[in-house]
């Protein structure tokens, strides 16, 4: 039985208060209607101030650019998504090679899918990364940054910055809070961007890792230019605008498919 317009408005309104975002494609799947039917939607909840339009979406609105959720909030976010990347993510790492993970839930769930790779040597500036990697294993090592503690679980700010300036990294892989094309890759957090950069900027390659929800989002702060990435690993609910982009700046897009 097909919903009346109303019914979908509410329920579409009803999935953004409850994730934060949604995406065109996703609704138009759940309810059965074309992308159009779903944007018209969409500008009707819109002009009446009860969320924001994105490129492929829309987000709840009052979330100002400097909100940074904590990691247990985002813990519970895109689990299988995050899994997938991790997993995707994990095949770009060589034995015996050393790498940086920024803070993240996407990296603790790569950090996770690391630990049988060998002879590794790990530099995290995250203490949930950090705890992933805490039983000891003959060959590999791993350095934690010291910093102030944010609520994503970073350690940011000078201390750890003076520490990853002196390193030099095979492959840097680092977890955002937003991408956009017109603000790159983006964090909520002043003190972590420039602890973001230096970690960027102490790897010969950059892999990020962002699920397809943090597209059209965009934190105060920029990390990188989406052309600074060598790879993004991502998930298939990436629309197909977004991919075309992303494809026109990154070298590699690598799209894991969720369970």
């Amino acid at each position: 039985m097909s919903l009346l317009a109303r019914q979908r408005q509410e329920l579409i309104l009803e999935q953004v208060r409850e994730r934060g975002a949604v995406r065109v494609s996703d609704l138009a799947e759940r309810f059965g209607v074309s992308d159009m039917t779903v944007r018209r939607d969409l500008d009707v909840l819109a002009r009446r101030r009860l969320l924001a339009k994105v490129h492929g979406g829309a987000t709840a609105l009052g979330v100002p650019s400097t909100h940074e959720p904590g990691f247990v909030e985002k813990s519970g976010r895109q689990q299988a998504e995050k899994e997938a990347i991790a997993a995707a993510a994990a095949e770009l790492v060589e034995p015996g090679t050393a790498i940086g993970l920024s803070a993240g839930t996407t990296t603790a769930a790569l950090a996770r899918a690391l630990l049988e790779v060998e002879g590794l040597t790990v530099v995290t500036n995250s203490m949930a990364v950090a705890e992933v990697f805490s039983a000891e294993r003959p060959g590999r090592t791993v350095i934690l940054t010291g910093g102030i503690r944010t609520p994503s679980e970073a350690l940011v700010g000078p201390v750890a910055v003076a520490a990853l300036r002196t390193l030099n990294l095979d492959v840097v892989f680092l977890g955002v809070h937003g991408m956009s094309a017109a603000s790159g890759f983006t964090t909520p957090n002043l003190m972590e961007s420039e602890t973001d950069r230096a970690l960027v900027e102490a790897g010969h390659r950059l892999v990020v890792v962002a699920d397809s929800t943090k597209w059209g989002t965009a934190g105060i702060s920029t990390i990188a230019e989406l052309a600074e990435a060598d790879v993004l690993v991502t998930d298939s609910g990436l629309d197909d605008d977004a991919r075309a982009v992303l494809a026109g700046e990154v070298d590699q897009v690598v799209v894991a498919e969720p369970r």
